[in-house]
């Protein structure tokens, strides 16, 4: 049973007239007679009494018609849900994020080109990132993690993202332009507690041959900064947090070996429908990282 039959059905049904519905629908009245009758054919009882040209619903046909008017009520209905939640979320972007002080500068920078535009910001997760892009739950994702080769998914690389060790000012290490990894072995670590910077400078640490004697363990950079300042360790700082970074009393430095950097991607599924706000989001975000490896500012 197909809608188009239904359609026709109705039609007749309401001008009990098989040459008026005929032409109400732009159809030659064989065809639309042979369609009727396909219907008929398939429920196995007549919906129609016949006398001469005259055609006029039967008891059958008036609850068929009860039933398909509902039908077509119901469609209507989800069409007009689909079309509101499509213009509820016309404004609205929902995206997974690594933890980096530039999110903030990024998302306001957009939205003083789209004031009205509403965020959903959510933290990557690994184990679920690649989930809720395959099934539509994020829109984009800014991510260091790799993810699997998935033909809806597409990345785009956005930066190589350098790895600095940073030292307060007062290390005796400060005055170098340089380190070599496995030199700072010995050294007490202050590192994040837990994510994708973590897991990324730890596999550096093991590739220096060493395991690093850890100090403190917290979450935000702001803490990090300000232990390191006070002589009570090193750190791992990435350029994307040295960017926005203004104190005196740290000192970053790079490492000569291993050579440490991670890549930053932005990956969408190609195979979902995106609103025109969420398309204009990618571009933005693509502009905005080419400005900013343009601009990157000199570390010593």
């Amino acid at each position: 049973m197909e809608l188009l039959q239904l359609k026709y059905f109705q039609t007749v049904a309401r001008t009990e007239h098989m040459t008026k519905a005929a032409q109400e629908l732009s159809i030659a009245q064989p065809s639309l007679s042979q369609t009727i009758k396909r219907l008929e054919d398939e429920i196995g009882v007549p919906l129609f009494d016949r006398k001469g040209r005259r055609i006029k619903l039967n008891r059958y046909g008036k609850i068929f018609l009860e039933k398909a008017e509902l039908a077509f009520s119901i469609l209507q209905e989800g069409r007009q849900e689909v079309v509101d939640l499509a213009k509820l979320n016309e404004d609205s972007i929902s995206i997974a994020v690594m933890r980096t002080p530039i999110v903030p500068e990024l998302l306001s920078s957009f939205r003083k080109q789209h004031p009205y535009v509403r965020f959903r910001v959510k933290q990557i997760s690994r184990s679920t990132i690649q989930h809720q892009l395959e099934n539509g739950e994020i829109d984009l994702c800014i991510t260091p993690y790799p993810l699997e080769q998935n033909k809806p998914l597409q990345s785009r690389l956005l930066m190589n993202d350098e790895i600095y060790l940073v030292v307060p000012k007062t290390h005796i290490l400060a005055s170098k332009k340089s380190i070599d990894l496995h030199d700072i072995a010995h050294e007490p670590f202050v590192l994040k507690a837990n994510g994708a910077f973590r897991e990324t400078t730890d596999t550096y640490c093991r590739m220096a041959g060493f395991q690093p004697d850890i100090a403190f363990e917290v979450d935000d950079s702001l803490s990090i900064r300000g232990l390191v300042s006070e002589g009570l360790g090193v750190a791992f700082f990435s350029s994307l947090t040295l960017r926005t970074v203004k104190d005196d009393s740290i000192v970053p430095l790079r490492i000569s070996h291993p050579h440490c950097n991670r890549t930053i991607s932005l990956v969408w599924n190609k195979d979902r429908f995106h609103s025109s706000i969420v398309s204009d989001f990618y571009q933005f975000i693509t502009q905005y990282f080419e400005h900013f490896n343009h601009d990157s500012p000199m570390i010593r």
